[in-house]
């Protein structure tokens, strides 16, 4: 029987499917506010249905317990990688389900302790939210890992400051959440930050989780590159895409593609081999650039940027499938054009807003420094509502 979840802010014990999050509040707006603002709980339902996953388990294991069944090594692998999956996700929800019987029993013992019990509630909470999460993955690359490719936008030496500032970001998110990221490709700017950046992100639903962060970002602040010290605005663009696995490659015309040698660069600028090691690939069709200069040697190098090109194009075509379905519902589709998804205003005070679902919290610097999983919630929230795209 499938578990359906509306989102509740419960201060006692309730039964497990009314454990919910985002409570909506609202202060004054100032530097010191801790503003917080999220889609509305009784709209979003979530349906986990465990007995489904148990029968899927039980079919992996019948079919992981068949003669010959690692003679084809790539089926074998991602038949393991997919029965891994599920059963992480009924431990957690069993786990989960006996964490909140034990505080139930404890609550229906002694009323009186409330506040112990709501306590012990909180990351049961949290755990919830990662289980409705789960629910929201249907896409053909969900699961899998991600490649996320930073360009910086308007607003010169501050745009490409915002770039490198994003960069962290994201590297403190993914550390948060137990990912392992690589930096595959990052060209310096020409006094502060990055003119862009690619890197990986591994771990289970990193391709379905980051497809929150697709757009065009917006940074308001007192530039530190001004002298007068005066407010800039400024872009950067922020593209995930599936990183495709060996069975899932994608056939490109070599006639397409126009493959450009150099030297790779440091911080600053300078040369850190004295060999054209580094590649920049440009598929003449689309236009799409990808570079990589990470590896030691240029094949190496090909190899990945290659790859990386390839992710990009699979998630050119989603891309424009979520276009056109976009248009169909008439729905918001900010990811794909000039608007922001997202503005981070560090000056004259702190917020940073997600415009798409209006998120929002005072704390700037929490979200910079990694505290992303709230907007990625909020966004997945909606996206499974058909809000948005």
């Amino acid at each position: 029987m499938a578990r359906t979840w509306w989102g509740h802010s419960p201060t006692c014990p309730r039964p497990l499917a009314n454990i919910g999050a985002w409570p909506k509040k609202a202060h004054s707006r100032s530097s010191n506010s801790s503003r917080r603002s999220g889609p509305s709980s009784p709209g979003s339902v979530i349906t986990f249905d465990p007995d489904a996953l148990s029968a899927r388990r039980a079919e992996l294991e019948q079919r992981m317990g068949e003669p010959g069944f690692w003679d084809d090594q790539e089926r074998a692998a991602k038949i393991s990688t997919e029965h891994s999956r599920v059963a992480r996700k009924l431990d957690s929800y069993e786990q989960l389900t006996r964490d909140y019987e034990d505080a139930q029993e404890l609550f229906s013992m002694d009323g009186g302790m409330e506040d112990e019990i709501a306590s012990s509630i909180a990351p049961l909470r949290q755990e919830l939210e990662r289980l409705q999460e789960q629910a929201l993955f249907s896409g053909e690359y969900d699961a899998g890992d991600a490649v996320v490719t930073l360009q910086s936008d308007v607003g010169g030496t501050d745009a490409q400051d915002f770039t490198e500032m994003l960069l962290r970001m994201y590297e403190r998110w993914a550390d948060h959440r137990g990912f392992k990221t690589e930096v595959i490709e990052a060209s310096p700017g020409e006094e502060a930050g990055l003119k862009s950046a690619t890197f990986t992100v591994e771990g289970e639903n990193a391709y379905g989780i980051l497809r929150a962060e697709r757009g065009k970002h917006r940074l308001v602040r007192l530039s530190p590159f001004d002298q007068a010290h005066r407010r800039h605005t400024s872009f950067a663009q922020v593209i995930p895409a599936p990183l495709l696995t060996q069975d899932e490659d994608l056939e490109i015309d070599e006639g397409d593609l126009r493959i450009d040698t150099y030297r790779a660069q440091g911080a600053g600028g300078q040369h850190v081999n004295k060999t054209d090691s580094a590649v920049r690939i440009t598929h003449l069709p689309t236009g799409v650039v990808v570079q990589c200069q990470n590896e030691r040697s240029q094949t190496a190098n090909k190899q990945t940027a290659m790859r990386i090109l390839k992710s990009r194009l699979a998630e050119l075509a989603e891309e424009e499938r979520e276009q056109e379905l976009a248009r169909e519902r008439g729905v918001v589709s900010m990811g794909f054009g000039g608007n922001p998804i997202r503005s981070y205003i560090l000056q004259p005070y702190q917020l940073v807003k997600d415009h798409r679902t209006d998120y929002e919290v005072g704390n700037a610097q929490g979200v910079l420094d990694g505290n992303l999983d709230p907007f990625i919630h909020a966004y997945l929230l909606a996206r499974a509502a058909g809000k948005v795209v």
